[in-house]
């Protein structure tokens, strides 16, 4: 199930509001979003269920096992190790076995076929879930959870169990103990869920149909321009996607009380990389930049090392394909010339200068994380800069672009922080009353913009369920 279905808009999401607010006993009102959540993960691949209650039974135990021989520090490292190990095998095994069978095979020249395991959703949000749970609880900057049923809520919690963004026990912990009922904050959550919708429905989905029909065709049926044109649809649905996904999991976060950090803040608006990473994806860069890179030395011990180690684990996090350590590796590499000489000089450069740097390293990033097959994207490439001499444009970019005009601008408007300084401006200029108002009007249109578009489509993929 995904949240922009209108299975999820019209029956699961309101029967288990009206389930939860029946209840005022926070035990059972986490048994009930626990219960749902369950099933939220259980429509899709029941299959999987009973690796995801696992892999929670098994950290919640592992947890208690560390505080309770916290004075022992051999005994509860024994914990920490089995957790990492376990957790790390079930995540080789379910998402990178045909990726190293495929790379035995292709280095040995041999055909042992692939496993063919499928993906659990969103098993690699969970796992990095309940593995920084466990360093946490080790470094003593948690106390582990006492009640299996908090701790299954933490980890199975439907907001953002299969797509994140990675959510730290840490930052809940107080609220799965104890939150309550805010008129305002529900009203925030509707509205923050509605915009996310929107952004999902009305931008990703129309940008996503536009890069599919320009990106990766024939030699023959390909342009040089509706190459670019097709690789910024890529990059404005993967934002939106994503980003209108985390919207939605910050609003139904607030419905039920819990307060979710951001995920993204305008990252196409970057001045380097550097700054783009710091905007994009935040949860996952923190984890990594928290879990990883400090405490490999961070920036003080092996710098040029920790950088791209943590870099091609990020790409591989992305996906089991060489395309995404490829993608991970070409940001470290940016990353690491910017620490090491770049940044120093972006600072003297004009703004609009580094905008265009980092937007340009960005969209041909993009072009890497799209195409998995080598021979793709490097068909790709020599097509965007007219090397295999490709035609500039024809009548169906022509067609496509002009169409699509006023969408574009609407998108382009929407990736900038426009729509949150109105906001800003005009509310201290109007009536509480009418600014209330003004919002549930808002979040009634797009809420009824998102459903329209619904409506009959079949394509309303979210990029993200594959991680």
């Amino acid at each position: 199930m995904v949240f922009s279905s209108l299975t999820f808009l019209f029956f699961f999401l309101p029967a288990c509001l009206i389930v939860y607010y029946v209840f005022a006993d926070r035990n059972i009102r986490n048994l009930i979003l626990t219960a749902f959540s369950l099933l939220f993960y259980a429509w899709g691949e029941p299959i999987w269920i009973g690796l995801l209650i696992f892999s929670a039974t098994m950290d919640y135990n592992i947890g208690l096992f560390i505080e309770r021989y916290r004075s022992n520090p051999v005994i509860s490292k024994v914990g920490l190790v089995a957790s990492i190990t376990v957790n790390l095998a079930l995540l080789v095994s379910f998402k990178y076995a045909d990726l190293i069978v495929e790379t035995v095979n292709a280095l040995a020249q041999t055909d042992f076929g692939k496993p063919g395991i499928l993906l659990p959703i969103g098993i690699s949000f969970y796992t990095f879930q309940t593995m920084s749970y466990i360093v946490d609880v080790y470094r003593g900057e948690v106390k582990a959870q006492k009640k299996l049923l908090n701790f299954m809520l933490f980890v199975v919690c439907f907001h953002q169990l299969v797509a994140g963004p990675i959510v730290r026990y840490a930052h809940i912990a107080k609220e799965i103990e104890e939150r309550n009922f805010n008129l305002d904050e529900f009203s925030q959550g509707v509205t923050r869920f509605t915009k996310g919708l929107f952004k999902k429905v009305f931008f990703a989905n129309v940008a996503g149909e536009l890069a599919n029909q320009f990106l990766g065709q024939e030699l023959g049926q390909s342009t040089v321009l509706g190459e670019w044109f097709g690789l910024l649809m890529y990059s404005l649905q993967i934002y939106f996607d994503f980003s209108g996904y985390s919207d939605m999991a910050i609003g139904l976060g607030l419905m039920f009380g819990f307060h979710y950090r951001e995920n993204f803040n305008h990252p196409y608006l970057a001045r380097s990389i550097t700054d783009f990473w710091r905007r994009w994806h935040i949860s996952l860069g923190t984890f990594f930049r928290d879990y990883v890179y400090i405490p490999l030395g961070g920036n003080r011990k092996n710098q040029t090392f920790n950088i791209f180690l943590v870099w091609g684990l990020t790409g591989l996090w992305h996906g089991a394909s060489w395309n995404f350590v490829l993608w991970g590796l070409y940001f470290g590499l940016i990353l690491w010339l910017e620490k090491t000489y770049l940044l120093k000089k972006l600072e003297t450069v004009p703004v609009a200068v580094a905008h265009a740097y980092a937007l340009l390293l960005v969209y041909f990033g993009w072009a890497i994380f799209y195409f998995t097959d080598h021979v793709q994207l490097q068909q790709s490439l020599q097509t965007l800069f007219a090397i295999n001499e490709t035609p500039l444009s024809n009548f169906e970019l022509s067609h496509a672009f002009w169409n699509n005009i006023y969408w574009l601008m609407l998108a382009i408007i929407c990736c900038t922080p426009i729509y949150a300084q109105i906001h800003r401006f005009i509310e201290p200029k109007m009536n509480p009353s009418t600014y209330r108002l003004t919002v549930v009007v808002q979040s009634f249109f797009f809420l009824l913009i998102s459903v329209v578009l619904l409506v009959g489509k079949t394509y309303n993929p979210f990029i993200y369920f594959r991680f």
